[in-house]
């Protein structure tokens, strides 16, 4: 097999299917679910395909689940893979040919369609604290193409070409298997979110790079497993997790009270739809006590 395929499911049985079976096409690749112990049985819906099925014990999150099917496979790539995503074999062989072209390439990802084929912005740069404040602030919005203000590459015109961004948001992402083994797997410290920004910060420090190639397009409907209220605590932890890891305690810190400094200006934005309201006040709980918490890895 030249691809493992690892598609990491949960509350996923609605899209599992439709992510499964383009991929059958292709006979060089073999394919991977991990069922992060799914309360709708996700695996059920695809137990009729030749595929490979592991159903964890308990939810790990996104990064166990990615590292469980990778380790159960050997081939030369593996394609981290969402479940509510899709990509057509002609596009799997560009993104090999991509990494096979280039040596120095840890991972490569597609062009990335939602709803309407709106584009999904899917290269990112490291996060900076500039970044984080420029959110809060509302910075963003006024400098979005000037890569001053934010992580994401806004420009359209990047995804019209070969990039070499500093990471891949990771709806679909071709890794190389001798660089996930150099840099030990994803980090599953991370249970949602900031687990790829990590994993490519890392490759970087061992001289990987990654690419995006728009040859390749794949489609993510982007619906998620659970509310974003429910997340948006993950994602702030996560954030603060990662500035601790690679910056050290002030960063840290600093992040924490930018992404509250965030969330409590969004929460007052929102005084008529509180569901989002308790969301964005819960990140902000989220981040500040993610600065007094030890790294879970």
């Amino acid at each position: 097999m030249a691809v493992d395929v690892v598609i990491v499911a949960y509350n996923s049985r609605d899209t599992l299917r439709a992510c499964v079976a383009p991929l059958l096409q292709l006979p060089w690749m073999s394919i991977t679910v991990v069922d992060n112990a799914s309360p709708d049985g996700s695996s059920e819906v695809v137990a009729d395909l030749p595929v490979r099925i592991i159903r964890a014990p308990h939810n790990g999150g996104f990064a166990y689940g990615c590292n469980l099917g990778a380790a159960a496979g050997t081939a030369e790539f593996v394609m981290l893979l969402n479940p509510d995503a899709s990509i057509e074999p002609e596009s799997v062989q560009s993104l090999v040919a991509a990494l096979r072209a280039d040596p120095a390439l840890g991972g490569v990802g597609p062009r990335t369609l939602g709803h309407g084929r709106k584009l999904h912005r899917t290269q990112r740069r490291f996060p900076r604290l500039r970044y984080t404040y420029a959110q809060a602030l509302g910075l963003h919005r006024v400098t979005a193409f000037s890569g001053w203000a934010g992580e994401v590459i806004q420009d359209p015109a990047a995804y019209t070409r070969p990039g070499t961004p500093d990471w891949l948001s990771g709806s679909c992402v071709l890794m190389r298997r001798t660089a996930l083994d150099e840099v030990g797997g994803l980090d599953e410290g991370f249970f949602l979110y900031s687990e790829e920004t990590d994993l490519f910060r890392r490759l970087r420090d061992h001289g990987w790079r990654a690419g995006f190639d728009p040859r390749a397009v794949a489609f993510h409907q982007g619906y998620g497993s659970a509310p974003w209220e429910a997340v948006s605590p993950i994602l702030a932890e996560s954030r603060v997790r990662y500035a601790r890891k690679h910056h050290g305690g002030l960063v840290a810190l600093l992040e924490a009270i930018g992404v509250a400094t965030d969330g409590v200006a969004r929460a007052t934005a929102l005084m008529r739809r509180p569901e989002r309201r308790r969301g964005h006040l819960a990140a902000a709980r989220a981040a500040l006590t993610a600065v007094q918490s030890p790294s879970r890895r």
